[in-house]
């Protein structure tokens, strides 16, 4: 994990002539560019599975450490999700089974020092598309918050600790049992901020819909069927805006 810290705070304050040979290509969403709206520069990469990997956007100097971390955060997640297929009443490897093949996607976040923090956004208030993300955050300044209660609340950072969040293919899934997480992030006047989200999701064509056995009369069925390459689509070119894209999932909405 510092390892990952170390080479990534090295590539993000190189020359930007060194940086700009990752760029991303306009329409891409893989490579090395700077948030549309958001205070921050960013690295999006394919991890697995390793056939959809376009290693011309991976940062040279970054190619062993995101292979060593990201084989270790995949198993992390397949734990995870089979620890959250026991929670739903399901047989451990059934979410799995239901993703047809874990697939994995690595964002590195670059949070410059802002003069005006209270007058910018690191990244816009949003819930994640995926099934779950594994971050780990920067331990030298916080940024990240929940939304809680009609509230922000901060997340404190933990040294050598990894931050989960649930996704909208879970609040799907579970039918509403679990939520997936409203979070943004806030810039800071005087630190730089450094963060690494991987993302964990089905392949498009798996199907994610409620579970039957989650449905009843006090629990009537909230989300409609659909793929997940369907309703990636849906959301990818749409801003972030909170909950807005889970909600247009649920059955009552249309």
């Amino acid at each position: 994990m510092q390892r990952m810290k170390d080479a990534a705070a090295e590539f993000f304050e190189s020359p930007i002539e060194k940086k700009i040979k990752y760029a991303m290509p306009s329409g891409g969403l893989e490579g090395y560019g700077h948030a549309p709206v958001d205070w921050s520069d960013r690295v999006n990469l394919t991890i697995y599975p390793t056939r959809f990997r376009q290693l011309q956007f991976w940062p040279e100097e970054l190619k062993d450490i995101i292979e060593a971390y990201s084989s270790e955060i995949r198993r992390v997640g397949e734990q995870l999700i089979s620890s959250v297929s026991l929670l739903l009443g399901l047989e451990e490897d059934v979410l799995l089974g239901l993703h047809k093949e874990l697939c994995k996607g690595l964002r590195a976040n670059y949070y410059p020092p802002c003069n005006a923090p209270e007058n910018v956004i690191g990244l816009s208030s949003h819930c994640d598309i995926r099934t779950l993300i594994v971050g780990m955050q920067d331990d030298t300044a916080t940024g990240t918050q929940i939304r809680y209660k009609g509230g922000w609340i901060p997340i404190k950072t933990i040294p050598g600790a990894l931050l989960i969040n649930v996704g909208d293919v879970i609040e799907i899934w579970s039918n509403g049992r679990y939520k997936s997480v409203e979070h943004r992030v806030l810039t800071n006047k005087n630190k730089r901020r450094i963060t690494f989200v991987s993302f964990l999701y089905p392949r498009d064509d798996a199907e994610i819909g409620p579970f039957e056995h989650l449905i009843d009369d006090e629990n009537p069925k909230m989300y409609k069927e659909i793929t997940y390459g369907e309703y990636f689509g849906h959301v990818r070119d749409k801003k972030l805006a909170g909950k807005t894209h889970v909600r247009a999932t649920k059955i009552n909405e249309f």
